[in-house]
């Protein structure tokens, strides 16, 4: 699916990888609390479980991963907690840079994060900017981040950008001014940790994303809970709102091109 394109719009061809995969990272707390730990252990193995997922994203031929790392609710919990976060975020801001370079993966990262301090912000689009050329695969960070948030801000720039007496807009007007402007429209969700909801994540791209939902906590989740979830992707049939007669007929199509 072209990054312009909308799933309401227009039928994207569908093939048995997802070409972006979105995840919000549940987990990670009751991860440490079932072992005794504090919450800030969890958190961390959940960093070395992004390592994996991401490498298995690259060998997989996956082109988009967007990470929910921090939403714009998370602000509500534990000051410690919401600390240790972003000192996971600012470390891995750190240190993380020559293994996108090395593995060939550009990192991109959207939501408010002036929050989080200056030195995050520089270290964020210096990281953005070094990392610019590769093509291998396109990480996005999700932080501060909400979907609510995404489509006012949109609204807001569509809005500054037009004549102020243009009243007709349309759905590629808004999307171009989305924080996930640059890539295609997610098309297989994860949530770990066993809650159903997709959390105010992507609202606006999640229309027809395929929604994948596992008790397997994020510290948890490895290579290999990510082959199941694209197994179980591969089955799915997606419509579009189409018959499966059309679907059908249109893969048949599809296949003798």
């Amino acid at each position: 699916m072209n990054t312009s394109e909308s799933s309401t719009q227009v039928v994207p061809l569908v093939n048995g990888i997802p070409s972006h995969i979105a995840v919000i990272m549940d987990g990670n707390g009751r991860w440490a609390k079932q072992r005794m730990l504090p919450r800030v252990a969890g958190h961390k193995r959940g960093v070395e479980t992004v390592r994996e997922i991401t490498r298995s994203c690259v060998e997989r031929g996956v082109k988009y991963l967007t990470l929910f790392a921090f939403s714009s609710e998370n602000w509500r919990r534990p000051t410690d907690e919401v600390s240790v976060l972003r000192q996971l975020f600012l470390a891995a801001l750190e240190q993380e840079l020559d293994r996108l370079n090395r593995n060939g993966i550009r990192l991109r990262v959207i939501g408010d994060i002036a929050p989080f301090g200056e030195k995050i912000v520089k270290l964020a689009r210096h990281a953005e900017d070094a990392t610019q050329g590769n093509t291998k695969l396109t990480l996005t960070v999700a932080a501060n981040y909400g979907g609510r948030w995404d489509i006012l801000q949109a609204v807001n720039r569509m809005v500054s950008a037009e004549p102020p007496d243009r009243h007709d807009f349309i759905e590629s007007d808004l999307a171009k001014h989305l924080a996930m402007a640059f890539a295609p429209e997610p098309d297989l969700f994860i949530r770990t940790g066993g809650e159903q909801r997709i959390s105010n994540f992507l609202l606006w791209q999640l229309a027809y994303t395929e929604l994948y939902f596992t008790e397997t906590l994020w510290p948890d989740f490895g290579a290999e809970s990510l082959n199941e979830a694209v197994k179980w992707y591969a089955q799915r049939e997606r419509r579009f709102g189409r018959t499966s007669e059309q679907l059908a007929e249109a893969v048949r199509r599809q296949a003798t091109v």
